[in-house]
């Protein structure tokens, strides 16, 4: 766990927060406490799925399912606000590492452990399946060792996202590559079959330290489950044969859960789990975990401090999934750290009374902005990441340039898709003006940088950062690159129209290079000096026709 930073939100709801537990693609999770002294994991959800209508829906009924989830392997939903400006979701939380970081750390698992583990994950399933609810998402990093046995973690998100503009933002797919079944991968749909597939790439996993389909690269992941068989490596006995069961291709030849649950432990997981079901090296770092749950002080917050605005300092991306659940150790990747920005000269506050300082970026938690509690509408169409015929006909190669996160670097505009004309006119100087430059006066060079808003100053919006060029009227003014608050990051690729002395006029179109989530369309933004600032303008209504007051930091 990492301490929180400066900037980052101390409560959320009716929780105080301790420590950040990690990053994922679905947004960060965080550590908290309840005025009672409950532990929880707090889940605060990407910004660009909360602004996402579709995702909105999805988020609220899957919270409802999720709060049907129970049992002795399964973490439960305990609170959550769908409704919120940025929708977090709260479970019980459960000192253990997850079976990724467990096995990275230590290798495989004894052979008595992965049926203790295999069978408590298979009850954990027979209930979920019997609520008439599909996991999808059942993975090692879904999996946290505890003393008390394991739990399966991470309900409802994969659902949410599914059918989505924003499903693909982060990389991020219904499913894990390598661990998802061939019906999945092909786009058919997920069952109950479907992750009990899953539980037998995670059975192999923990008994071999590998997974059953290894690769070096998304594409090769998908096209081995859905072509090759298994590696099961030293796996013998009833494991393995179980292991080659569940990894069937046809789902109709997999095993139900209940009969994977009886295979390994026919008088129930509690009683394999009962005796003392983990190594001693993972006892050990157990214990020290719950020790150290139970020493925790939240440093500079008061007990009882009411719900106010969640802030988010140095933006980190994540590359696993999570929305519901706790997660001591979650995949990482690199943070991106913005420029130091200074305070903007005469800028207004941020906040009223005595709020966040000035340049920190606020998003109220449990107050939406606006009547209907949302954010800003991102409008784009869904892309849905699945190997269909592609794997089949052009092989990994082919399969891999369909893939999430597999672009190029080039931050040229691209073309891929025919931008959408933007319906606002572009501004004309008056005569107040002057006449316009054929190139840009150097007050305007250099690089500037500044929190932004949208939807008229109520949503936090992000960093915005510009390095503008000495070009003419035509020509490629610069990149404008928008980092939001977890730090996805989008950019537009801006050519100058006009400029005057009062004004700079330029289009903007988004790089090839960004993410599926980014707004593509061509609009037109306006760059306005004011004292020695300037004022970012965009007239894209898609994003909320953000604004930004920039400073130049060099």
């Amino acid at each position: 766990m990492q301490p929180l930073g400066d900037d980052e939100p101390t409560v959320v709801g009716p929780y105080r927060l301790l420590g950040r537990l990690g990053s994922g693609g679905m947004g960060r999770v965080y550590l908290g406490r309840s005025a009672g002294g409950r532990t929880v994991a707090v889940k605060i959800v990407h910004p660009h799925f909360a602004l996402d209508e579709e995702f909105r829906a999805r988020f609220r009924r899957e919270v409802d399912a999720a709060r049907r989830v129970g049992g002795a392997w399964t973490a439960p939903v305990l609170d959550a606000d769908p409704e919120a400006a940025v929708p977090w979701v709260a479970t019980a939380y459960a000192a253990g590492p997850s079976l990724s970081a467990a096995v990275t750390d230590g290798g495989s698992l004894p052979t008595a452990t992965v049926r203790a583990l295999g069978a408590g994950l298979a009850e954990a399933l027979t209930a979920v399946h019997e609520l008439g609810l599909v996991h999808r998402d059942v993975k090692p990093s879904n999996v946290l060792l505890t003393l008390d046995g394991p739990l399966l973690i991470d309900f409802g998100i994969a659902r949410a996202t599914e059918g989505t503009a924003s499903l693909t933002s982060t990389g991020v797919s219904v499913g894990s590559p390598g661990y998802m079944a061939p019906e999945q991968i092909l786009g058919k749909g997920a069952t109950g079959a479907s992750d009990v597939f899953s539980l037998g790439a995670v059975l192999a996993y923990a008994a071999t330290g590998e997974s059953p389909f290894p690769g070096d690269s998304s594409a090769a992941l998908l096209y081995k489950v859905v072509h090759e068989e298994p590696q099961l490596g030293e796996m013998d006995g009833d494991l393995r044969e179980l292991a080659r069961a569940c990894l069937a291709k046809d789902p109709a030849a997999r095993p139900t859960p209940g009969e994977v649950a009886r295979w390994l432990a026919p008088d129930g997981a509690a009683r394999l789990v009962a005796g003392g079901w983990l190594p001693g090296a993972l006892v050990e770092q157990v214990s020290r975990s719950a020790v150290q749950l139970l020493n925790l002080e939240a440093a500079g917050v008061a007990e009882g401090v009411p719900s106010g605005p969640v802030g988010f300092s140095s933006p980190s991306v994540g590359a696993g999934v999570g929305a519901f659940g706790p997660a001591p150790v979650m995949p990482m990747t690199p943070t991106i750290t913005p420029g130091f920005v200074p305070e903007p000269r005469d800028a207004p506050p941020y906040d009223t009374g005595a709020g966040p300082r000035p340049g920190k970026v606020s998003v109220a938690a449990t107050a939406a902005p606006g009547a209907d509690k949302r954010g800003r509408r991102v409008s784009c169409t869904l892309v849905l990441v699945v190997a269909g015929f592609a794997a089949v006909i052009l092989g990994p190669l082919a399969l891999y340039s369909m893939l999430p996160g597999e672009k190029g670097t080039d931050s040229s505009a691209g073309s891929a898709s025919k931008p959408t004309t933007s319906t606002a006119p572009s501004p004309t100087p008056s005569t107040a003006e002057g006449t316009p430059f054929q190139s840009v006066p150097d007050s305007y060079l250099g690089t500037w940088q500044g929190e932004g808003t949208a939807l008229g100053g109520t949503l936090p919006d992000g960093t915005f950062r510009i390095t503008i060029a000495k070009v003419g009227v035509g020509q490629r003014l610069g990149i404008l690159r928008q980092t939001d608050q977890l730090g996805g990051v989008c950019d537009d690729v801006l050519t100058l129209k006009q400029v005057t002395k009062t004004r700079l006029v330029a289009s903007a179109a988004g790089a090839t290079s960004n993410r599926d989530v980014c707004n593509q369309a061509a609009h037109t933004v306006t760059l306005t000096p004011v004292g020695d600032d300037l004022k970012y303008l965009s007239d894209s209504s898609a994003e909320g026709s953000p604004t930004a007051r920039l400073s130049k930091v060099k």
